[in-house]
């Protein structure tokens, strides 16, 4: 989980910034990206790809690297932007908001990304599974991780029928069920199959 970090560190920079986003699957709601730079050699074992963790976990350590962390951005891209320039295009744009973010905060030297290509200022390293490879992109995997699902729990108080805050927003069946049952609310992704296929029948 330190490979890249300690490159980085051997060749001089300070700085490093990773990023990842959570979201992309979902039929409802933001795409959320997190920039997250880490203290130098900074260790915790327990920092991993957010997929692997429990929802408790998650919530731990989210509040670990927000109090640990020399900077944290958030970048959020909504649905109707998602229904304009695809989920792909979506997710690169929440990721250089975070970073801009986090930016702000400390001038980042070198970005580590979750495989995806960002044009920046900065040299970026594309990391395949960078979730589980770098503890910087692990970080950034929470932090946007436990952000979204924030969010959809709120959505949840707002719209319980709809079960947001055990699936959020997955195309479970139960979710699918529902959204027959009480249609369509605000946020749905418009270009997403199961939604497409829901207004073309109300057509």
């Amino acid at each position: 989980m330190y490979e890249y970090e300690t490159e980085l560190i051997k060749k001089g920079i300070k700085y490093i910034g990773g990023t990842d986003e959570a979201g992309r699957g979902p039929l409802i709601g933001p795409v959320v990206a997190a920039c997250v730079v880490l203290p130098l050699n900074y260790e915790n074992k327990e920092i991993n790809d957010s997929k692997k963790l429990t929802e408790k976990k998650r919530e731990e350590l989210y509040d670990t690297i927000i109090n640990d962390a020399l900077a944290v951005g958030i970048g959020i891209v909504d649905a109707d932007t998602i229904d304009k320039i695809n989920i792909y295009e979506a997710s690169r744009l929440a990721m250089i908001k975070a970073y801009q973010e986090a930016n702000k905060k400390i001038k980042i030297e070198h970005l580590l990304t979750d495989a995806m290509p960002i044009d920046l200022e900065i040299p970026v390293t594309k990391i395949i599974k960078g979730d589980a490879k770098s503890i910087t992109i692990a970080a950034s995997s929470i932090i946007a991780k436990v952000t979204r699902d924030r969010m959809l729990i709120e959505l949840d108080k707002k719209y319980p029928m709809y079960g947001f805050k055990n699936h959020k927003g997955y195309p479970t069946k139960k979710h699918i069920e529902a959204m027959h049952k009480y249609g369509l609310i605000e946020g749905y992704r418009k270009s997403y199959g199961p939604v497409k296929e829901m207004i073309e029948g109300v057509k």
